[in-house]
């Protein structure tokens, strides 16, 4: 070992000694807090450049025909460094009531199992059954002859031929196309794997046939889709939303997440900007645009100078344009306008027809995380408490006195989360103010842990979202569903890639909030898929049951699946 690696440890054993607390000297304190605070961001600083070093390495390396480094992913696993759940610190442990599956489970057929008698003693007596039941499936073709009656008429000179029945067009059966839909889209798996799949079970189909079916038949489920949505949006006033990114035919795009406890819908735009949230938010590909005094607010909140404000007031108001027509009398009249003035014009416009419309419900508090595209768009905004601890959880404190110092801040974060979890139960005035003095204490003060400071106080400017709850003890306290919706879009790019045309793309937008809707409502999406090739009508519109949720039991949805 040289003396320099040497050294080095030394330093770092004793750097790791060190408890300001212990200090009782002021002034000795503060120089010592100081210079732990420049060691970690000299930590914070060596490892970008070892990264940014480690990259140009890589780059380096490919440029000459070699690899670069193996991209290994860190482990998650409980108890690991690089794993910034939550999910341990802020849930309390309990009780687990193991129930019987037996009482969902529906007996198809029963069968009775002798005992043999030349194994029995002659003085045994017969005492009844003792049930069991085994659960199975069978998974067999079953091919139909149909011999449609078939009619000539001489007078008409027409052939008149029966039908088959609904569902079983296309040379295959409702069951396989139930199947398969319920495979592609709620099983993950490929077209290929689905190929293979029916291939081991004997039906034999095309490549081209099953891109069609999982692709083509989409338009008979649009109707549901917009009643799900508009019934969604209009189950609570306030919505979980989220993004991720996608690909469509090799281009980068956005797949938008909106929920509540009873609904899920996917969008998948070109861009994640604030003009292509309101586009989700209200369900269309074609923003509107007005002027009145309600846009020249926020575009005094959004700093655009006043001789512009001024022009736009000489343009029609409370007048509804088109994206080219808005954009036509702002080459006209505001010929110097900058790019991102024209944007700032553009989103204040088109948050003031949102909120005027009622084509589709207004959503009122929009709860997601604190990224610039969802400000503004809402009456309320709520941000995601989850969101808010893994910043804390992120840092990697060098120095020991430090990480005791995370360790005992994460420890309060959440107990407070806890008691605000609690005070959504039994709210009042007087425990909501007192909730709001401990926000302060905990956020507002100082430990000498500059990082750590910094980062509360980035919390603290954001209070009026986080206590939002104190307010509206409805609202949840973190955006977990939408995030867990997100999470499986990208468990299916990760298996499928990405889908190649925009056909492909509105049909994963159209069947996957059909599947997490149907589960989230306790029906199984194959004999949904079942129900509507066969035109049963066992299962009502998943819109009408959402409207039927929602009334019975506004806003109350603790019962329902999270």
């Amino acid at each position: 070992m040289t003396q320099k690696s040497s050294a080095a440890n030394l330093l770092s054993e004793v750097l790791q000694t060190i408890d300001t607390k212990e200090i009782a000297d002021e002034s000795m304190r503060r120089t010592v807090e100081i210079l732990l605070n420049l060691i970690e961001q000299q930590q914070v600083e060596i490892k970008e450049l070892k990264e940014e070093n480690q990259k140009l390495r890589d780059e380096n390396n490919r440029l000459k025909g070699e690899e670069g480094k193996p991209d290994i992913k860190a482990n998650k696993k409980k108890g690991f460094k690089n794993n910034h759940s939550s999910e341990k610190e802020r849930k309390t442990p309990a009780r687990h009531h193991k129930r019987s599956k037996n009482e969902t489970l529906k007996v198809d057929r029963e069968e009775i199992v002798t005992y043999p008698k030349e194994k029995l003693p002659p003085d045994a007596e017969f005492k009844g059954y003792e049930d069991v039941i085994v659960q199975d499936i069978l998974l067999k073709p079953d091919n139909v002859l149909f011999r449609k009656q078939k009619y000539y008429s001489p007078h008409t000179g027409k052939t008149y031929l029966a039908p088959l029945p609904f569902g079983y067009d296309g040379e295959f059966g409702p069951g396989i196309k139930a199947l398969v839909m319920s495979l592609y889209y709620g099983g993950n798996m490929t077209q290929g794997k689905l190929l293979e799949f029916l291939e081991d079970i004997g039906i034999s189909m095309s490549a081209g046939y099953l891109s069609n079916l999982l692709i083509k038949n989409q338009e008979v489920f649009v109707a549901e889709y917009q009643e799900v949505y508009s019934q969604g949006l209009a189950s609570s006033p306030w919505q979980h939303f989220d993004q991720t990114g996608a690909r469509v035919g090799g281009v980068n795009h956005t797949t938008n997440v909106i929920c509540n406890p009873l609904y899920t819908i996917y969008q998948t735009t070109r861009n994640k900007d604030r003009l292509s949230v309101l586009k989700v938010l209200q369900n269309t590909t074609e923003l509107e645009f007005i002027l009145n005094s309600f846009t020249y607010k926020l575009l005094e909140t959004f700093n655009i100078p006043t001789k512009w404000i001024n022009q736009l007031k000489l343009l029609p108001q409370e007048t509804a344009f088109t994206e080219i027509e808005l954009n036509g009398l702002l080459d006209e009249y505001l010929v110097k306008l900058n790019p991102q003035s024209r944007t700032r014009i553009q989103e204040a416009t088109a948050i003031v027809f949102y909120h005027q419309q009622s084509t589709i419900p207004v959503i009122k508090t929009l709860l997601c995380d604190d990224a610039p595209q969802f400000k503004l768009l809402t009456s309320d905004l709520a941000l995601c408490w989850v969101h808010e601890g893994r910043h804390y959880k992120k840092l990697s404190p060098f120095i020991a006195c430090h990480q005791k110092i995370l360790d005992n801040f994460l420890e309060k974060f959440w107990i407070y989360y806890r008691k605000l979890l609690a005070y959504r139960d039994s709210p009042n005035p007087d425990k909501a103010s007192e909730l709001r003095l401990e926000f302060w204490i905990l956020f507002a003060s100082k430990t000498g842990y500059e990082q750590l400071d910094e980062r509360k106080r980035l919390t603290a400017a954001k209070a009026e979202e986080l206590l939002l709850v104190l307010e509206h003890p409805e609202l949840p306290l973190h955006n977990n569903p939408a995030e867990l919706a997100a999470r499986t879009m990208v468990q299916r790019r990760k298996i499928s890639y990405a889908t190649q045309t925009e056909l492909g793309t509105k049909a994963w937008d159209i069947f996957m909030p059909l599947v997490a809707t149907t589960r989230k409502l306790g029906i199984s999406f194959f004999e949904y898929m079942r129900d509507r090739i066969l035109q049963l009508g066992d299962i009502p519109c998943l819109g009408n049951i959402i409207l039927e949720l929602s009334s019975s039991n506004p806003f109350g949805w603790s019962w329902l699946p999270e």
